[in-house]
């Protein structure tokens, strides 16, 4: 799959587009053990913040499951031809209340199992011509493949950041 252009979703995209290095599939169906060994290897670490106001362990793999819920929303109302314009999210507002540090850490890797093997399905089975389907989110047009790369990008910025600050193993 060529990756998407710059004329293809919004200039916010682009820090996460562009840590996509290789071959797209293959780093979505990585990121499953990659975020799964991750957490699991830093479980005493689960309520840990680097800094006051910042997010736990637990707080950033629930930010990255509600992301990623969203952003499938997103694409798969743009692949069926929805022509309303979604609306944006803050995600500190939705980490606020979520409560994520009320559940257990596993429960929270297990649920990001489930729904990355669900959503691979989904993201296979895009042709052609629904990846390259745009829609307006957060009042910006983008397509459905910039919001796959997006996706990936996530992660990849996220486990930057828990490595760097967090200085998980």
């Amino acid at each position: 799959m060529n990756r998407p252009q710059p004329n293809e979703y919004p200039i916010w995209g682009e820090p996460y587009i562009s840590k996509v290095d290789r071959e797209i599939f293959e780093i979505l169906n990585e990121q499953i053990d990659t975020i799964s060994t991750l957490f699991r290897a830093n479980s005493d670490k689960a309520d840990y913040a680097y800094a006051e106001g910042k997010w736990t362990l637990k707080e950033m793999l629930g930010h990255i499951i509600d992301t990623e819920r969203i952003l499938v929303y997103r694409m798969t109302c743009f692949a069926r031809n929805e022509t309303q314009a979604l609306p944006g999210f803050d995600e500190d507002d939705y980490v606020v209340n979520a409560r994520f540090a009320e559940r257990d850490l596993e429960d929270l890797i297990e649920e990001f199992i489930a729904l990355r093997k669900a959503n691979l399905f989904l993201f296979r089975s895009f042709n052609e011509a629904e990846l390259n389907r745009k829609g307006i989110a957060s009042g910006r047009e983008i397509n459905v493949k910039s919001i796959l790369y997006i996706i990936a990008g996530h992660i990849i910025h996220h486990v930057f950041i828990l490595k760097e600050r967090y200085h998980v193993v």
